[in-house]
């Protein structure tokens, strides 16, 4: 969300600034979303963060400081679930 704040610039009305920050914070927003379904559904969070870093990857071609944290994020609801489910069994 931080990269949403270029979006501040002299002559700009309140009306475009709010739609200029909602534009640049939508991937965070859906990313939000996600985490909020993840909190009570662990293979959600797992798969969808995994695939958030692959896109980020392949078809965005953003730098390794904004997609790695999504694969850690991923891995770690992978992980949670593993552990959930061997417990189950």
């Amino acid at each position: 969300m931080m990269f949403s704040l270029d979006v501040f610039e002299p002559g700009l009305t309140a009306g475009e600034i709010i739609r200029g920050l909602f534009m640049h914070n939508i991937p965070a927003l859906f990313l939000l979303i996600i985490l909020i379904i993840s909190w009570k559904h662990e293979i959600v969070g797992g798969i969808t963060f995994i695939l958030a870093g692959l896109i980020c990857i392949f078809i965005l071609s953003w730098p390794l400081i904004i997609y790695l944290p999504a694969f850690f994020i991923g891995i770690l609801f992978m992980i949670n679930w593993f552990k959930k489910r061997s417990l189950k069994n």
